[in-house]
């Protein structure tokens, strides 16, 4: 019987081994926005933008032409290019640290000028390249080495942000949902507009040691339990949501 090949890198991810902690999930990510280009026929005019933070190597993992940004400006340099070249799909992929505390102007502002890109947004509730402290996105109650006796401050939600700034594509999905990711970010890609595809993801390494989550598959298992689709949400009362993540297209609209 003829060998027959049923699984293979996508041709827009580069074959190197990745520096990121084992049981990390950018590489799951890299994977499904690899294969969302692939699937489009669209490597050859694709640009990314690189964030500052675990991801800011991603440039050696996706076979396109990459920018690398200042903290925080992605949307900025991917505004710039899609300008210059408006034929271009642009994306960004950037943190909860790189976008919603020092990026959080130019992500407010590329959405309500209604910026023809699309964000990328991995959310692992903290700063994980430099040790482990609280970000905007890290939950009530958690632990950090900047919150050593729990976070007190509310988190930050961006798609509701994106959304009321302007945007006409929001949608989330967790890592433990990739189908959903990777028809979020070709949806995001598709939609004309400013698009923002959150992937709520983990990071082990630094909260995951503090929060009793040390273990890759702790997570995942955690974002089974704890995800709620939207048509579901909307039916449930503020005080049953707590502690849930909302999945699922926040927004969907013409502007």
């Amino acid at each position: 019987m003829p060998e027959v090949k049923i699984f293979e890198r996508p041709k827009s991810m580069t074959d190197v081994s990745t520096h990121y902690c084992p049981g990390c999930t950018h590489g799951i990510v890299h994977r499904l926005v690899a294969e969302v280009i692939d699937e489009l026929k669209i490597q050859e005019k694709t640009v990314g933008v690189a964030p500052v933070g675990c991801a800011v190597l991603m440039y050696n993992y996706i076979n396109t032409d990459m920018y690398e940004a200042a903290h925080g400006r992605a949307p900025a340099v991917a505004t710039g290019c899609k300008r210059v070249r408006p034929d271009l799909t642009v994306f960004t992929y950037q943190g909860d640290g790189d976008l919603a505390s020092i990026g959080a102007a130019e992500i407010v502002h590329a959405a309500n000028r209604g910026e023809n890109i699309t964000v990328i947004f991995i959310n692992n509730a903290i700063y994980g390249m430099t040790g482990g402290q609280v970000s905007p996105t890290t939950p009530i109650g958690a632990y950090a080495t900047t919150a050593p006796y729990g976070v007190i401050d509310p988190p930050f939600d961006l798609c509701n942000l994106a959304a009321a700034a302007g945007a006409t594509y929001v949608a989330r999905a967790t890592v433990a949902q990739p189908q959903l990711i990777e028809q979020y970010i070709k949806k995001g890609i598709q939609n004309k507009g400013f698009s923002v595809v959150e992937v709520m993801t983990h990071c082990h390494t630094q909260f995951g040691r503090r929060n009793k989550l040390a273990r890759p598959i702790d997570n995942i298992n955690r974002f089974k339990q704890v995800s709620v689709t939207k048509t579901k949400a909307d039916a449930m009362k503020p005080e049953e949501l707590e502690g849930k993540i909302v999945i699922g297209e926040m927004m969907d609209r013409e502007r």
